[in-house]
């Protein structure tokens, strides 16, 4: 992972309390002296949680916190060390957890530290930037498939983390709360968003599997061991992690997953390494799935309004914040736009009955 390129000076506002922290990393055995110097940069890429990559005394440590003026709802650090915590045994591909606190009195929020992953996080402007030839996003796709896969067949049990979730009843509660949230975050008249919402109401399937899910899986998502693309060292972003169906996963994956026969304004909303030559379409990557899982895969419109909707739902939170200046990171100002544009496209996905050639 080059940190030139995923971590900048701290944003104004968003400081960590440099005197707590050492000596909280101290009383953790993390550091030998808290009068080291310590160097806080953070991590740009992510939408929601923040993260700080701490260098002291040649070591690297990774920090979440929630955003500043967050809603109540989710950003619980708490559940999202315990996660990592338990999986951490069972499934090699997750970061070590170090430590966590909730007291606010140390860093103004609940926060934990874990190790730093190296490797390469394939974000849109690493995949430019590298110029990666179709042939090795075929073995890219594989690989994060491959890893997909494998997540969801993780024995959840084993790691003790049953009472994770409640997967009975997952789909009706995520349509339902999805909208409520969205709801509760609008800041303008879409009217595409009531017509997605009413439709996945009346549409949503009753029986399904359930497993671990990640909830946000994707390209930028993931730390790959090195350029050869042939092994993932971790997932990242686990705090949406909890028990439910998996191919309300796929949906969100799929959500994401947007493609060089994509209209134009939909690779430039929504921009990802996945445009680029050789990269699967979604109808593939669900083939793949079902081949590489041995799942069934019905219902597959739902699934994809779905993913695209809870995406448009997340970047009107964020917008919300931003337009009542919680936040003054310049990435939200547009993510009105970027809401409007899923729950359109959802739209058109429903009424064609397809997850390619939407436009």
């Amino acid at each position: 992972m080059r940190e030139k390129e995923l971590t900048k000076t701290v944003r104004k506002g968003e400081e960590l309390h440099e005197k707590n922290l050492k000596k909280f990393l101290l009383e953790c055995n993390l550091v030998n002296d808290e009068k080291s110097d310590l160097i806080i940069r953070q991590f740009y890429n992510g939408y929601s949680n923040l993260t700080y990559l701490l260098k002291i005394e040649e070591k690297e440590y990774v920090l979440r916190r929630p955003p500043f003026a967050a809603p109540k709802r989710g950003h619980n650090m708490g559940r999202e060390f315990k996660v990592l915590n338990n999986l951490h045994k069972v499934f090699d591909k997750t970061p070590e957890p170090y430590a966590f606190s909730e007291d606010v009195e140390i860093l103004g929020a609940p926060f934990y530290i874990m190790n730093k992953v190296d490797g390469i996080i394939l974000t849109a402007n690493e995949a430019k930037e590298r110029q990666l030839a179709p042939d090795a996003f075929k073995t890219i796709a594989d690989t994060w498939l491959d890893t997909f896969v494998e997540l969801h067949n993780v024995d959840y049990k084993a790691a003790g983390l049953e009472s994770l979730g409640n997967p009975e009843g997952y789909v009706e509660r995520q349509v339902n709360n999805w909208g409520r949230q969205y709801l509760a975050a609008a800041t303008e008249e879409v009217p595409s968003a009531q017509k997605v919402m009413s439709w996945m109401e009346k549409n949503q399937p009753e029986n399904y599997e359930y497993s671990l899910i990640h909830n946000d899986y994707k390209y930028d998502n993931v730390v790959f061991v090195d350029d050869q693309w042939k092994k993932i060292a971790a997932i990242l972003d686990w705090e949406m992690c909890t028990l439910g169906d998996p191919l309300m996963d796929l949906g969100t994956s799929l959500g994401y997953w947007t493609t060089a026969s994509d209209a134009d304004f939909l690779q430039q909303g929504l921009p990802s390494p996945t445009t680029m030559a050789g990269n699967p379409s979604r109808t593939e990557i669900v083939q793949q799935y079902a081949l590489k899982s041995g799942r069934d895969i019905n219902n597959l419109t739902f699934y994809f309004a779905y993913g695209l909707f809870k995406i448009a739902v997340i970047a009107q939170q964020i917008y919300y914040r931003f337009k009542h200046g919680h936040t003054s990171d310049p990435r939200f100002a547009n993510l009105n736009k970027v809401s409007a544009l899923c729950c359109n496209t959802a739209w058109n996905a429903i009424q064609k009955d397809k997850i390619d050639g939407i436009y």
